[in-house]
């Protein structure tokens, strides 16, 4: 077992990093594990002072300067370096197109990195087409995830505005992400805690076997029954046999989501709640079944010191509702909302082990599932705190694709900085789900959505008929 590494103290991997180790062997392209992700400005920007807010960003945010390493028997530890060397990029796009820039940055997005102690982030300051000027950063799934990014690009800017504008304070210290790392170590190392989770997952698992419902009904399911010569089969294949990936974006305009993000708070629900709502009764429609499971990401960012301490710290679990047409639209949500309640409490335990003791209960080939997509929705953005002291200064955010995926599609949904109106981001195999499917499903999706905000009494049986 490995202890110190070049000088510096090794740690063993986290849940969430196991997970993304664990999807990473099965896959050919190792770009999977890419985020690229660009912020730019409608201001010019003093490089040099950019250039030295990133260095002291880098030393505030420990989880940017983690290294991976392997010991004798293949198994990988982390340890944190004192100084990041990466130094950061320039690169001017004027005079080109936006669509060649952004082809560009989607080029950047899809180079791998070396794991073997070296840097896991790129970070490119950029002169855009559009007048715009910022940065791109690219960083590793198993040291960043998007909360991550959001937080270290604010703390750059922060520390940019703090040098440049007078009355800009300098941001508050980022939290230690080793510190965290301990906590999930000690959680992991047979803790009571652990335990109970343990009891929880393995009590929903064994209540009764879930069932897949396809994007277009249950012809996945029935040619699956066909091949294994098993009427009785609940579970189907949903990826293709290339991870080859694609991202198409779906904008809902400013004043739609308003309406939406307004029935949240009249209900006192999430945003997450009413999306899962929405999701599950289209696959209902489709397929026919009370019975729906998808998978949900879980953040696992609740206290201060979790929101700012950087790493990767989501927890993916499949999130199954059976919820009957009679029920209303609102009775629904708040099943959802009570259960998701109760998930969030248990959601420290690693979901390779959930995976792996449900499919010791309900053995079937590998590869089959019962989930037919994962759902995130992403809360924060660079405009709730941080970025109004710019005034009326326009920025930007993009996110690019790595064109690769494990899943056969993965739904993101995020506010836009432009106008706080909603951006649905499918990620998808190109092979296992088409853009006219795709946009099937959102079209439905934003008829459910609004047809139960505006109605929440209507039973949901009621609504599949309507939309």
């Amino acid at each position: 077992m490995m202890e110190t590494r070049n000088g510096y103290t090794v740690y063993p991997l986290s849940a969430a990093q196991k997970f993304h180790f664990f999807y990473l062997n099965f896959c050919p392209k190792k770009e999977v594990l890419n985020i690229g992700t660009s912020l730019t400005i409608e201001t010019d920007l003093d490089w040099n002072v950019l250039k030295d807010s990133i260095r002291k960003a880098d030393e505030r945010c420990d989880c940017i300067r983690i290294r991976f390493a392997r010991d004798e028997d293949g198994v990988w530890y982390q340890y944190v370096v004192d100084k990041e060397e990466r130094e950061p990029e320039f690169y001017d796009f004027t005079g080109q197109t936006m669509e060649a820039a952004e082809k560009t940055m989607r080029g950047w997005t899809m180079v791998p990195f070396e794991a073997q102690d070296s840097p896991m982030t790129r970070l490119v300051m950029i002169r855009t087409p559009d007048g715009f000027n910022g940065m791109y950063l690219l960083a590793d799934h198993r040291i960043m995830d998007a909360q991550s990014l959001i937080c270290y690009m604010r703390d750059i800017i922060e520390i940019y505005c703090n040098t440049m504008y007078e009355n800009v304070p300098y941001p508050k210290d980022m939290a230690s992400y080793i510190e965290q790392l301990k906590k999930d170590l000690a959680y992991e190392a047979g803790s009571r805690a652990k335990q109970r989770d343990e009891e929880y997952f393995h009590k929903l698992i064994e209540a009764s076997e879930p069932i897949y419902n396809g994007l277009q009904g249950s012809g996945q399911l029935e040619a699956e029954r066909e091949r294994l010569k098993n009427p009785d089969l609940r579970a189907a294949m949903n990826v293709s046999d290339s991870v080859d990936a694609d991202l198409d974006i779906f904008h809902l305009e400013e004043e739609p989501t308003k309406r939406l993000m307004s029935f949240c708070e009249k209900y006192h629900v999430s945003l997450t709640c009413l999306l899962l709502m929405g999701l599950r009764t289209y696959f209902q429609k489709m397929n026919g079944n009370d019975d729906v499971s998808i998978n949900t990401a879980i953040a696992r960012r609740a206290t201060l010191k979790e929101k700012r301490c950087g790493g990767t710290r989501i927890h993916s679990f499949p999130f199954r509702t059976i919820i009957s047409e009679d029920k209303t639209f609102l009775e629904g949500i708040y099943m959802i909302r009570d259960q998701q309640n109760e998930m969030f409490r248990h959601a420290n335990y690693d979901p390779v082990s959930y995976f792996t003791y449900r499919s010791k209960v309900y053995p079937n080939e590998p590869g089959l599932t019962y989930e037919p997509m994962s759902l995130t929705y992403q809360p924060m953005t660079l405009q709730e705190n941080g970025l109004e002291q710019l005034g009326e200064i326009h920025y930007k955010t993009k996110w690019y694709q790595n064109g690769a995926t494990t899943q056969a599609m993965y739904l993101t949904v995020m506010h836009r900085p432009e106008d706080n109106g909603l951006d649905f981001n499918f990620e998808h195999q190109i092979k296992a789900v088409s853009r006219k499917q795709l946009e099937y499903l959102y079209y439905y999706l934003c008829k459910i959505m609004f047809k139960g905000a505006e109605n929440p009494n209507l039973s949901i049986g009621e609504i599949i008929k309507l939309v």
